[in-house]
């Protein structure tokens, strides 16, 4: 069974990335989601092992210290993960598996991933960002300020992915990462088993 595809999407606060990646999960039920593993505590609804594993701060600093984990982040005194073995486990059975990351996680998962699919997620342009951040009515000014500066800023790591893919509607967008996913699928050092298979 070939191995499947990690798939790492970030973007700048406010490109839609998060609707592309639910979109993509309800179109593609073939993809599965990599769950985080986080110390804070479940909020109403929130089930473990479906939104994220819920751990105790021991265990996580436990399985920093065991890297176990591609990548982890402590915010707001809470301590946020991307769990090794489950992801290991998922791609050995053949499945693509979808990482909705921020630029910073993005860029340790390709210091020990290296072969996953990196794709960066772009607004048309800041000014087109400024107005989806400020129609969301959920920041303040300040806020907004803040994340377009960001965004500004974080907008140049995105020569360090594979592909760079502009939100200018979620329906295109959508369909963008879907087929550079299926393209990825028949690269050619993956498939040389047809070659040989073939020529015999």
């Amino acid at each position: 069974m070939k191995q499947g595809n990690l798939i790492v999407i970030s973007g700048p606060s406010g490109t839609g990335k998060g609707t592309i990646c639910q979109a993509l999960l309800v179109e593609h039920p073939e993809i599965l989601y990599s769950i985080s593993a986080t110390t804070r505590q479940p909020r109403t609804g929130e089930v473990n092992g479906i939104n994220y594993w819920f751990t105790a701060k021991d265990d996580f600093k436990a399985m920093i210290e065991n890297n176990e984990l591609l990548e982890w982040a402590e915010v707001y005194g809470n301590y946020y993960g991307t769990p090794i073995a489950k992801i290991e486990e998922m791609l050995a059975g053949g499945k693509d598996v979808l990482l909705e990351i921020d630029t910073q996680g993005a860029m340790n998962v390709k210091k020990k991933f290296p072969q996953g699919v990196y794709i960066y997620i772009l607004p048309p342009s800041l000014m087109e960002l400024e107005r989806r951040i400020r129609n969301r009515g959920t920041d303040s000014e300040e806020s907004i300020h803040r994340r377009l500066q960001a965004a500004a800023d974080e907008i140049q790591i995105g020569v360090n992915y594979n592909y760079l893919v502009v939100n200018d509607q979620v329906r295109s967008a959508t369909d963008t990462v879907a087929a550079i996913i299926a393209a990825e699928r028949w690269r050619t050092e993956r498939n040389l088993d047809i070659l040989e298979k073939i020529s015999k």
